[in-house]
């Protein structure tokens, strides 16, 4: 299970006060003048539209989602995993129902599947990469093919155990793992191919700083709006060209992808993308939305696990894909570092000093409760 840890489009970049949210860099100002034979940024695609409700309780922590489809086309099904503890099964979902029609298990031992991740030969990599207490030592991914028995991939971090929710698998089979914080969030690939057998080497190849948003949603309010919890990357023959994306609890962000001659995109092209400005595309309104995927037509496809106020379910925002690689893309530069997060609860003073107002508290809190034991 996952740990708890609109967009309005930010203005001008500055440094904010402690408790305050940090805003991010502006989009470029379509109201200002306009040079003549300048482009202007086109708005993005519209808001996400319901497209089914699972009622099906193996699927109410709905955390990874694929949508599979004929090129150019739309999803013929959905896969999806649920993060409920050590499931390695994948369930098959009918796109206009959300109704289960299949279920495969992989049968391989997973501690916390939380993604999930295809490659153009329809093989589906379950990341079991959550880690919420930061103690495992090995994270894996699965590869299940379309037919025969599945592939196992042990990775180990080289700077320690990270919890991590998101996977954005190139079509050379490179993995990138995102980590999940709402600061700067490490991307680690395996530091060689993938291989049968043994544990893996991952490295630190980039870190995204995603822009501000002003969306809350979610179980962290304003806070989840650059927690990443789920990654997907378009097929080829997209509509519109290709693009990563990787959400929040409030937003998805697109990064446009360079492919290859023959159309392919490789491990090497994630990185340079997931480096670069995203567009945003705003999801508000999800309980605890970690699933995406996109199909052939550049449908963005956003899933939210169930909660006591909304059931689990299925958004969907056509052009979005298109909307990210245009010319024209409302893209948002990552900030040159994360924001200041607030350290102190909310009934201390945001001020200077009140760290250690509350250590004080802390520290008499303890003695009242010594004493009182002593008594």
């Amino acid at each position: 299970m996952s740990a708890v840890v609109g967009l309005a489009l930010p203005g001008s970049l500055a440094v904010a006060a402690p408790g305050a949210p940090a805003p991010g860099p502006a989009v470029r100002d379509t109201a200002a003048p306009v040079a003549a034979g300048s482009q202007v940024p086109r708005p993005g695609p519209g808001a996400p539209r319901p497209v089914c409700t699972i009622d099906d309780d193996r699927m109410s922590e709905l955390s990874g989602l694929v949508a599979e489809g004929e090129v150019g086309g739309p999803p013929q099904r959905y896969h999806a995993i649920a993060d409920g503890g050590g499931s390695g099964t994948v369930t098959t979902l009918d796109p206009a129902t959300c109704a289960v029609s299949a279920v495969r298990d992989t049968g391989v031992a997973v501690e916390d599947v939380e993604d999930l991740g295809v490659t153009p030969d329809g093989a589906l990599w379950l990341a079991d990469i959550g880690d919420n207490g930061a103690g495992r030592d090995t994270v894996r991914l699965v590869v299940l093919p379309t037919s025969g028995p599945p592939r196992v991939h042990d990775l180990v971090y080289p700077d320690g155990p990270r919890d991590a929710e998101a996977v954005l698998v190139a079509d050379d089979g490179v993995p990138l793992i995102v980590e999940k914080v709402s600061g700067a969030a490490g991307v680690y690939r395996p530091d060689r191919p993938l291989g049968d057998g043994g544990t893996t080497g991952l490295r630190r190849v980039a870190e995204i700083v995603l822009p501000y948003s002003a969306g809350a949603g979610g179980p962290l309010g304003a806070g989840g709006a650059r927690t990443v919890t789920g990654g997907a990357v378009a097929p080829p023959g997209t509509e519109g060209g290709r693009a990563a994306v990787l959400r929040t609890y409030t937003d998805a962000w697109l990064f446009p992808l360079r492919s290859d001659p023959a159309g392919a995109v490789t491990g090497d092209a994630l990185v340079d993308a997931v480096r670069g400005a995203p567009m945003p595309v705003p999801l508000p309104d999800e309980a605890q939305g970690e699933a995406v995927a996109v199909d052939g037509r550049g449908t963005l496809h956003s899933g939210t696990e169930a909660r006591a106020t909304a059931p689990a379910g299925v958004r969907a925002v056509p052009g979005a894909v298109a909307a990210a690689t245009a010319a024209t893309a409302p893209v948002v530069p990552q900030p040159a570092e994360a924001p200041r997060q607030r350290s102190t609860p909310e009934w201390l003073p945001a001020v200077a000093g009140a760290g250690a107002l509350g250590a004080l508290l802390l520290a008499g809190i303890g003695a009242m409760a010594l004493h009182g034991r002593r008594r």
